[in-house]
């Protein structure tokens, strides 16, 4: 079928598009719409025709923990129809690099050592999430100081006006990559193929079970038909290794789901897990 869809949200859509595009002959188009971590993209998604002409690429921080925390005026469940999970947006816990620590194991013993002396940057609901699950389970006094976004919050970690940030793969990786921060884990519960050095931070912190992850949505009440074709031709482009390479090259790990039914499944599962994490944070709604 001919046709032009619209990708909202993200930027690796872009690669995911143009694949898709060359797979199916498709007229795509990426439309990334900012603000809100990631909501107003969502919410223009799920007030669109159920054609399949309008799909949107969501995470979990925005499709499951900003309307947890009352940051979101849409349903994760009634308002989108699940159509494929596309992979692993992996985070990592970066300090600045002249940090004297070298391990996670060593920046733990630090704080420590000096309790309500060190705060870590939370500019989205993921590293919020994240940072306070690490801070409960090892028992760390440390601030949480809040940012608008993740390259303000970037800026100040290298300036040492906080001292951790639980960043995701797709906005770290080009510091990383240039040695302005130094990662200490990720929160993958194996090695990263783009950062296979990386100590999974479960290792070091029992008991630390959180994946933040991408999946494609279209609005509720799409036709299945056309929910399984689109779920068939993204997982062909996800198999694609240059996708995976350019993804990769982005932050971002494939791992797609086989049916659409499957990716519902996990996304129900997904919120009753995030909602745990998030009371037991001690997180409250806004």
């Amino acid at each position: 079928t001919q046709g032009t869809a619209r990708f909202e949200e993200l930027a690796n859509a872009r690669v995911i598009a143009q694949k898709l595009g060359e797979s199916t002959g498709w007229t795509l188009v990426a439309d990334n719409k900012p603000g809100s971590g990631g909501s107003v993209g969502l919410s223009l998604a799920g007030k669109a025709a159920p054609d399949g002409y309008t799909i949107v690429l969501a995470q979990n921080a925005n499709l499951v923990i900003n309307p947890i925390l009352g940051k979101a005026n849409y349903d994760p469940i009634k308002d989108f129809t699940p159509v494929a999970r596309v992979g692993e947006l992996p985070f990592a816990l970066v300090v600045n690099k002249n940090d004297s620590a070298k391990s996670l194991k060593g920046w733990i013993d630090q704080v420590k050592a000096n309790p309500g002396k060190f705060s870590y940057a939370t500019p989205n609901s993921t590293s919020l999430v994240a940072s306070e699950t690490i801070k409960r389970i090892a028992g760390l006094d440390v601030v949480a100081i809040p940012y608008k976004s993740s390259p303000q919050a970037l800026t100040d970690l290298i300036g040492g006006s906080v001292q951790m940030y639980v960043v995701d793969l797709g906005s770290g990786m080009g510091m990383i990559n240039a040695g302005s921060v130094r990662v200490l884990g990720v929160t993958t519960k194996e090695p990263l193929k783009s950062m296979p050095d990386a100590v999974p931070i479960a290792k070091e912190v029992p008991g630390f079970d959180l994946t933040s992850w991408n999946g494609v949505f279209g609005p509720a009440g799409m036709p299945k038909p056309v929910v399984d074709k689109l779920n068939l031709e993204l997982q062909e482009v996800l198999a694609d290794k240059e996708v995976q390479k350019a993804l990769s090259q982005l932050g971002f790990e494939t791992w797609p789901t086989k049916t659409p039914e499957e990716f519902a499944k996990y996304v129900a599962d997904q919120l009753t897990h995030w909602s745990t994490l998030i009371k037991q944070a001690g997180i409250r709604p806004e």
